[in-house]
């Protein structure tokens, strides 16, 4: 059985070990794709940001003003042109060229006004138009391939991107003030690519613990420029998404440990019962052998006819058999009693007793062991009196006396007081014998509790405390003890009256 136990023990803890492991690893994973998930939102966030910005730097008064500058007494006009070429054989492929032109212009001359007169942005941009209708060679051009495009229409946008670089450049300020705005704090780096940037590239996290997510954002295609965005995520913002998956998981969790645990401890408990339960026969067969010997070896004296005729011999067998015969009503009545859930149900015989002269009866019957020298001292006075069940109280006093002697080294000391205290006697046993540990001393009044030093080699059932409180309690009394380990004990009995 023991060896049951223990493989059921070492099995549940695996189990537990291993369940835990397989709810970490599942968690783990719902984290991960919690985390991804995350990233992919923030990311998109980023993005939108970055073109919210642009956004921002193409509508911004520098850019729309900025299409003429001052060159000198001309105006400097830039007008960004596009071109689509397709060539044909095997296969068709298509190169599309994005061209920057810069032309020279007075505005004042296009205009046919006094130079040096302030300009609106009416007269501005009707200088464009007409700028655009006179175009010439232009003073200078740049021009980027834009092949990488997936059509026109981001060609030209890209081509419009550099024109607003060349305006409003890119700046860390701006972008990190947008980011700001809705509560995403970065690490931001402009740098140049070696070629043409088209698509924005995000790398997620590498480490569960301290995710960072990292973008690069083109913001002038053509001319490779690119932004870098490191945002550190705290994990603690992920778990919020997945509260749920960690509440199930964590009451499974726990009931299945609970249920484990209980399983374990029921099994326990069986284990300790079956224990008990041998215990107590082998107990219950000691116990009732001696007075069964002793009532075998009365019956064989009364059946030979030369004992019979000594009456002191006749008188004694007699006597010694009453005893057996007590002894064994006794220990029935003890096993009577001690089944009882409810002390009220034993029944008390209440009547008026000596407790000086009972207590001598108990001395009178206590065998004493050969190997130990035994002391009991009667300090209870002579006519003191007491209202109990006498078989009980002669019980509870025989169990505690008893027990002072089987709990004792080579020698021991008893002494018994009692005393009247406001309608309660108190009634006091004390020793000089082993003691009880302060471990012990919180369970010894329980049902089959035995303590280490009594479950050494002191035969017993652990029923003889237990028994004692319950009779006590059946008179409506109560009982404690005080005790310390190689210093003996001392158990107060308080009976009302």
């Amino acid at each position: 059985m023991e060896k049951r136990i223990k493989a059921l023990y070492i099995i549940t803890i695996v189990a537990i070990l291993a369940f835990l492991g397989m709810q970490t690893y599942w968690i783990y994973n719902r984290y991960e794709v919690s985390l991804i998930e995350y990233e992919r939102l923030l990311s998109n966030k980023i993005v939108k940001c970055v073109d919210d910005y642009n956004s921002i730097r193409g509508k911004s008064q520098s850019v729309k003003t900025n299409a003429m500058n001052n060159y000198g007494d001309d105006t400097v006009f830039s007008i960004p042109t596009f071109s689509l070429k397709q060539e044909y054989g095997d296969t068709v492929k298509t190169t599309r060229t994005a061209k920057i032109s810069t032309y020279l212009f007075s505005a004042h001359e296009l205009l046919g006004i006094e130079p040096g007169t302030p300009l609106s942005n009416e007269q501005k941009n009707k200088a464009m138009k007409l700028a655009q209708i006179q175009m010439k060679t232009p003073a200078d051009s740049v021009v980027f391939d834009a092949s990488g495009a997936k059509d026109e229409n981001e060609a030209w946008t890209a081509t419009q991107n550099v024109q607003t670089e060349q305006k409003c450049p890119f700046r860390i300020e701006g972008i990190d003030s947008v980011l700001n705005k809705v509560g995403i704090k970065a690490h931001i780096n402009i740098d140049r690519a070696d070629s043409t940037v088209w698509k924005e590239t995000i790398d997620y996290h590498t480490s569960a613990l301290a995710p960072k997510l990292s973008l690069t954002i083109p913001y002038s295609q053509l001319e490779g420029k690119i932004v870098s965005i490191v945002v550190t995520i705290n994990p603690f913002e992920v778990l919020p998404g997945m509260w749920q998956t960690l509440i199930i998981s964590i009451v499974v969790s726990i009931l299945l440990m609970v249920c484990l645990a209980l399983q374990f401890s029921t099994v326990l408990k069986l284990s300790r019962l079956d224990k008990m339960r041998n215990s107590f026969i082998t107990t219950m067969i000691h116990e009732l052998k001696r007075p069964i010997s002793t009532l075998k070896m009365c019956v064989s004296g009364l059946d030979n006819k030369k004992l019979m005729e000594d009456k002191e011999i006749k008188k004694e067998i007699l006597s010694e058999t009453r005893n057996a015969l007590d002894n064994l009503s006794a220990y029935f009545s003890k096993l009577r009693d001690i089944t009882f859930n409810d002390v009220e149900q034993i029944p008390l015989n209440i009547q008026n007793i000596n407790l000086n002269d009972l207590l001598e009866n108990v001395i009178s019957a206590i065998s004493h062991p050969a190997e130990k020298s035994i002391y009991i001292k009667n300090n209870i006075d002579k006519t003191f009196e007491i209202l109990a069940d006498k078989t009980h109280l002669y019980n509870i006093l025989n169990n505690l006396v008893e027990n002072a002697i089987k709990y004792s080294g080579s020698s021991v000391e008893i002494i018994v007081s009692a005393k009247h205290n406001n309608g309660v006697v108190e009634l006091n046993i004390s020793d000089t014998g082993i003691g009880i540990s302060s471990g012990d001393l919180k369970h010894i009044f329980k049902r089959f509790y035995r303590g280490k030093i009594s479950s050494g080699g002191q035969p017993g059932m652990g029923l003889g405390l237990a028994y004692v409180k319950l009779l006590v309690e059946a008179h409506g009394g109560d009982i404690s003890v005080e005790s310390s380990e190689g210093e003996g004990s001392c158990f107060t009995i308080k009976l009302p009256q």
